[in-house]
């Protein structure tokens, strides 16, 4: 473990995380806030920290990072990210405790949604923008983005892309690692512009509308208003922002596809068909669950169900009604879906559509050789094979991801949270969603956890944006041995 050339590439980390709060600055400036002086010295210190790492860990250069290096990296540069996120908060007039400093700005970057403050709109406008645009940046994923940067400082990036894009799978868009970097975030960006465009043609302001796309596309779910959208009570904004979380949870590789020309990929790629199914289909027995019983017409039956089944599936988290006072029926599936999660190489968290499908299908391969013991069955998906390595890591994973989150659960309910709230609260973050059940349901938030149930929460959020064994990984022994 070359410790050094850690440092380093944390360190150029650090400078884009501190160059990017010149936006921040210059929203604190058009509205101004009292923000302004908490920006500066968070953007000071932070960029001096990325420095003093890159220049007093400098080497000529770096001709390969290995595995055990990039899983190091990813699950180092995104606590530290949270930790320098935090400052604005801490500096600034939002948030005193540095532990909830530091949990509003991981649930950002690791775009979670779960939120400390009782009163949203009563934090400065330059801070709350700050809060959205974490989320925008952990969405692609800040380390994919700085793979455009890192190959011209002779940093290789593979490793890094691996342990970072949150697919069973990973694959790269092009033959240059860089490329591929690239094409994702001009992508993110295209797709943001457009939903900017279609909220400020449903009466959203301008500062709105950027901030709710800053916190769609990362399927993240911080919103300035404390109802979330809620507060803007139009059917048309619900159904753009739902189209835009449907986006945002499809692999971005189909959307490049599509742009390319292949028209019918979505239909093609079976995990998308399963994906969009699903939604579909949990939508409509859901509003037919909450008509006549909760909503009169079914119409705004289906735009509540709809709108709350995608928001969790896609792991975003915006909320237009709460779901605890609906039907034993409607809440049972609304927290299946906090399981399932968007697709592999999306924005969003969970287990992820393709992990799940690969389960189903290789628990209908057992049993299938049960009945049929000289048969030679292979689980696939979009007609490939999935190699045998590949079922071991997922299933692995899903066994890792209940344990954990059965584990988690129970240090809450230790600490004196209630069950409900304490199963709710780590499917909220260890599934990166935002919103959960009990005290920590859609109209509620997690500033009565106490630190060390915060904290809990923190480590859960870290787990699910990276993907489990990116963190884990850290505590096994024989990952420090050489």
């Amino acid at each position: 473990m070359r410790w050094p050339y850690i440092a380093n590439v944390i360190g150029i980390l650090l400078v884009f995380l501190g160059l990017s709060m010149v936006f921040t600055l210059v929203c604190s400036l058009i509205y101004a806030d009292t923000s302004l002086v908490a920006l500066i010295e968070s953007m000071g210190v932070t960029i001096a920290a990325g420095l003093l790492l890159y220049f007093g860990s400098r080497r000529p250069t770096i001709d390969y990072i290995s595995p055990r290096e990039g899983i190091a990296i990813v699950a180092l540069g995104w606590t530290v990210m949270g930790l320098f996120g935090a400052l604005p908060f801490y500096l600034g007039d939002g948030l005193p405790h540095f532990t909830d400093a530091f949990f509003e700005s991981v649930s950002g970057f690791t775009t979670t949604g779960s939120s400390v403050l009782t009163n949203i709109e009563g934090l400065s406008r330059s801070l709350l923008f700050w809060r959205s645009f974490i989320q925008w940046l952990g969405g692609m994923g800040i380390i994919v983005l700085s793979l455009a940067i890192l190959p011209f400082l002779g940093v290789g990036g593979m490793q890094l892309f691996k342990a970072e894009v949150p697919s069973p799978v990973p694959d790269k868009l092009t033959p240059r690692l860089s490329d591929s970097a690239k094409i994702l975030w001009y992508l993110y960006a295209l797709i943001s512009v457009a939903e900017v465009i279609f909220l400020l043609a449903g009466g959203m302001d301008f500062y709105d509308a950027l901030c709710h796309t800053l916190t769609t596309m990362p399927t993240g779910g911080f919103s300035t208003k404390n109802t979330s959208m809620a507060h803007y009570d139009s059917a048309y904004l619900d159904y753009v922002v739902v189209v835009f979380m449907v986006i945002a949870g499809i692999n971005f590789s189909l959307h490049y596809q599509m742009l390319r020309g292949r028209t019918l990929i979505f239909w093609r790629d079976s995990e998308c068909r399963f994906f969009l199914g699903l939604c579909l289909v949990l939508s409509l027995v859901i509003a037919f669950n909450i008509h006549g019983t909760v909503y009169d017409s079914f119409g705004k039956a289906f735009q509540y169900a709809s709108f709350q089944v995608v928001s969790i599936v896609t792991t975003t988290g915006f909320a237009t009604a709460d779901y605890e006072t609906w039907p034993g029926l409607s809440q049972a599936i609304i927290f299946i879906c906090m399981f399932i999660g968007a697709s592999a190489g999306s924005t969003g968290g969970g287990m992820k559509c393709a992990r799940v499908m690969v389960c189903f299908k290789y628990c209908y391969r057992e049993l299938f050789v049960l009945v049929h013991p000289r048969s030679i069955v292979q689980v696939k998906l979009n007609a490939a094979v999935v190699p045998d390595s590949v079922l071991r890591s997922i299933m692995g994973f899903l066994a890792l991801y209940m344990g954990l989150f059965v584990f988690s659960s129970l240090c809450l309910a230790a600490l004196g949270m209630d069950m409900v709230s304490s199963f709710g609260a780590v499917a909220a973050c260890i599934g990166n969603i935002g919103p959960g059940f009990g005290t920590v349901g859609p109209v509620d938030n997690f500033a009565h956890i106490s630190a060390a149930g915060k904290w809990i929460l923190i480590w859960c959020m870290l787990l699910g944006r990276l993907e489990i064994y990116t963190v884990i990984v850290l505590f096994v022994p024989e990952f420090w041995k050489k």
